[in-house]
């Protein structure tokens, strides 16, 4: 037998030999060296003790479900088993607010036409005209479904709009019109022909990215309506999604300038030798390019203004945080928050994970393109 055999005979680990990828990923990553390994145990103990302390919590001493009004079985359970049954009870509250009870199919219908869209959208194959004329489709039914008033549909004014359909309403009108005004507002920052347009974009970027997003809220709720002539009054709603809009904008346009200037000056020359206009310079050569390389920054500011429609809160409109605190403020409920945020969390969670997820795909992709 020879040394280099004995070796691979007596540590398999360190050299390697493992076969399964799992054991063989966790030796080269977690017990590569005896610090490595002592530091691992540690943390699988902690990791362990806290999974089946939730475990025990979360599902063995659970209540799942209690007597409608009656939340005895929860109060016997504080400090061992978490209330689910809060949940059961007011889900269909956190999730559709003060929208009518007995029209409740109809926002979640409209959560899942936003979701439909969102994974049609994600289709490269749709990435025309067509996908235009799908988003023009879903959006009149989501608003045919919202209001009411034809079709035999009850009207609801979208003062009872609420929880889930108000948050996906304010992300993907925010990301939608925010993603072009920001272009704009980098190009404009950018020029270098139109001094005032410039000093302009540079004024709004700085302005609005130099106030917290809440102060923006405010201003429209509160000051904005001051300046209307008397009798003329801007929903709510609205207010709320033009700050969201250009809070989102002002951070997604340095995002968009930073790709600009990451391009090699040699692609602007070469545009400008074949003699293509500045418009579609930027349009053909310079934008398509730079949106690629400012794909996880974008991406992270899109999750983070989908995080951000929390924030309209503050001024009274029913989003999910709205509703959990709402339904919070019930007497036999009180105490609960615990399991009430964990279930908006989730949710939170789940679209934020399927941005990150599919940014992920399109950098994979992007990234096999340079590299044929």
């Amino acid at each position: 037998m020879t040394v280099t055999t004995a070796l691979k005979g007596a540590c398999p680990a360190r050299l390697g030999q493992w076969r399964h990828p799992a054991l063989r990923w966790a030796s080269d990553n977690l017990f590569g060296t005896p610090l490595n390994g002592a530091l691992s145990v540690v943390l699988l103990l902690l990791i362990g003790r806290l999974v089946v302390g939730f475990i025990d919590w979360g599902l063995v001493n659970a209540v799942w479900t209690t007597a409608s009004g009656d939340s005895e079985a929860c109060r016997a359970a504080v400090g061992s088993g978490a209330c689910w049954a809060f949940i059961t009870e007011k889900h269909r509250f956190i999730l559709f607010g003060l929208y009518p009870h007995d029209q409740h199919w109809r926002p979640a219908t409209v959560v899942a036409l936003f979701v439909t869209l969102y994974a049609l959208s994600a289709r490269r194959g749709l990435w025309n005209a067509r996908l235009l004329w799908i988003w023009l489709v879903g959006l009149t039914l989501i608003a045919l479904l919202m209001w009411g008033g034809l079709f035999g549909l009850p009207y609801v004014e979208n003062e009872r709009w609420g929880g889930l359909p108000i948050t996906l309403m304010l992300a993907t009108f925010g990301i939608v019109f925010a993603f072009p005004l920001s272009i704009l507002l980098a190009l404009g920052r950018q020029s270098t022909r139109m001094p005032g347009v410039k000093a302009l974009c540079v004024g709004v970027i700085e302005l609005i990215r130099g106030v917290p997003l809440v102060s923006l809220l405010f201003m429209g709720s509160f000051l904005f309506p001051l300046f209307l002539p008397e009798g003329v009054s801007v929903d709510k709603l609205l207010r709320a999604q033009v700050a969201i809009t250009l809070f989102a904008s002002a951070y997604l346009a340095e995002v968009v300038r930073a790709g600009m200037q990451a391009i090699p000056k040699g692609q602007y020359e070469a545009a400008d030798a074949l003699g293509l206009s500045y418009a579609k310079k930027m349009r053909l050569i310079v934008l398509p390019q730079a949106l690629r390389l400012v794909i996880p920054p974008l991406v992270n500011t899109f999750i983070g203004l989908f995080k951000d429609t929390s924030l309209v809160v503050v001024i009274g409109l029913y989003d999910l945080l709205s509703a959990v605190k709402t339904a919070l403020q019930e007497p036999i409920w009180r105490g609960f928050g615990t399991e009430a945020y964990l279930f908006v969390s989730l949710i939170y969670f789940g679209f934020c994970f399927a941005m990150s997820r599919y940014s992920k795909h399109i950098e994979r992709r992007f990234a096999a393109r340079r590299n044929r």
